[in-house]
């Protein structure tokens, strides 16, 4: 069987960024898998679960509402090693293109208030695993580390 293309990536050198993990072609249209990836991995301690779920519950939520981008929203969830997200587009698109976009959406996770959308039971298949001030953390940390900052080394996979 023949490792899928995620799994060629060295995890060992990974930095914390906005990749693009692939594209892929559905009929006459291009969609375009992002990598966003918050924690080094196999160096960095993976995200809480429920600090990721909640990033999950409002990232999704955000987007989905962008005036520009939510019709081109296809999926947003939490990566299984838990030390980042996948963000699906319809389009042709580069890390780059996402930028201010990854920055508005971690933006709002760190500022928000309230409770948060989709963490009633009838909403939620695990509504009890949510921590908004995990997430909050994380996003700013995300924010402060990594989208303020960023260059090449954090929008491009190591070769």
């Amino acid at each position: 069987m023949e490792k899928i293309p995620s799994f060629t990536i060295d995890h060992n050198r990974l930095l914390r960024g906005i990749y693009v993990s692939r594209k892929d072609r559905i009929g006459n249209e291009t969609v375009t898998t992002f990598d966003i990836r918050m924690k080094e991995p196999n160096r960095q301690d993976p995200m809480q679960l429920d600090a990721l779920h909640t990033i999950e519950h409002l990232a999704a939520t955000y987007l989905r509402n962008d005036t520009e981008w939510k019709e081109k929203v296809i999926y947003w969830g939490p990566m299984g090693c838990c030390t980042g997200n996948y963000l699906i587009l319809s389009g042709d698109y580069e890390s780059r293109d996402i930028v201010e976009l990854m920055k508005k959406t971690f933006e709002f996770v760190r500022d928000y208030t309230g409770k948060v959308p989709g963490t009633e039971p009838k909403d939620c298949g695990n509504f009890s695993c949510h921590s908004l001030e995990g997430a909050k953390r994380e996003a700013g940390t995300y924010l402060d580390e990594v989208l303020y900052v960023i260059d090449g080394k954090n929008l491009n996979y190591p070769d």
